[in-house]
């Protein structure tokens, strides 16, 4: 299994949150990334912002510092993707948008290039309809942010071929990350587990039973939770946390995954957590 990073060539679809971070994971290991994404704004700011996390990552000495930083391209059109040797798609947990962004992939990149959805809910099985080669098509559920968590959630569909798994672990081990390769599910394990939970305590919030600190304090203190759930979420973005648990409800009638009104409050007034500046917390400005 190759690590050497001159023989990856990584698309990353999509300039949110997931795609622009998963973007400095592999620059900052020395791999070439061409980030796509039909809105201009949204990839000048990824830019920007790719900047800023390969500081952090420098800082917390997450990054080989024996390795050049691999080249950024930003394109608006898919096309620029053909070349890749690897396609992770990041956008949206919306239906309508992974299926658009997967079959546009699908269509242009070479037999045989793994296509990778970086999904927190819909099963693999569900979206190898939208691919040309559905064996080609697998998930990864990096977590946020994918330049300082090591360990990947990857998930193998019904219809993933062994060609598929194989590319996906060598791109993964030129990353430096363990991946831990799960069945396919609706929500998988860490989000099946993970978003209900802040849905909860964002419930528990709204009926008044505790402050949103007091609930990250004694999920932090009791049980061992890194950072408590509500901080998780505000990272993750409320809008994103919304879509993923509509997701499980629609496709596991699990009522603790239908959206809590003081979650979709939040959603409502526009507080979407680190990245508009505010959300369970108050960060002062919005991430850059």
């Amino acid at each position: 299994m190759t690590t050497d990073q001159s023989a990856h060539r990584l698309a990353v679809l999509g300039a949110g949150v997931m795609g622009t971070s998963i973007a400095t994971l592999a620059i900052g290991h020395g791999v070439p990334v061409v980030l796509v994404d039909i809105d201009r704004a949204a990839l000048d700011r990824a830019r920007a912002t790719i900047a800023g996390q390969l500081r952090h990552a420098q800082l917390m000495a997450a990054l080989p510092a024996d390795r050049a930083p691999g080249e950024l391209v930003t394109s608006g059109s898919v096309r620029d993707a053909a070349d890749a040797t690897a396609v992770i798609e990041a956008v949206t947990e919306l239906t309508e948008s992974k299926a658009t962004a997967l079959a546009e992939a699908s269509a242009v990149i070479r037999p045989g290039t793994p296509l990778i959805s970086n999904t927190s809910g819909i099963p693999i099985d569900e979206m190898a309809d939208w691919a040309e080669r559905p064996r080609e098509l697998l998930g990864t559920h990096f977590m946020n942010p994918p330049y300082l968590i090591r360990m990947v959630e990857v998930i193998r569909g019904p219809r993933t071929g062994d060609a598929a798994m194989a590319a996906a672990a060598t791109l993964l081990t030129a990353l430096n990350r363990q991946a831990v390769v799960v069945r396919d599910a609706p929500g998988f394990v860490t989000s099946r587990l993970l978003h209900p939970m802040i849905n909860n305590a964002a419930r528990i919030v709204g009926e008044g039973t505790a402050s949103v600190e007091s609930v990250d304090e004694l999920m932090q203190g009791c049980l061992g939770h890194p950072t408590g759930p509500l901080r998780t979420a505000d990272l993750i973005g409320l809008d994103n946390l919304v879509d993923s648990l509509n997701v499980l409800h629609k496709r596991t009638g699990d009522e603790s995954c239908r959206p809590c009104e003081p979650l979709l409050a939040k959603v409502r007034n526009g507080d979407l957590g680190r990245k508009t500046g505010r959300g369970f917390y108050d960060y002062g400005k919005a991430m850059p």
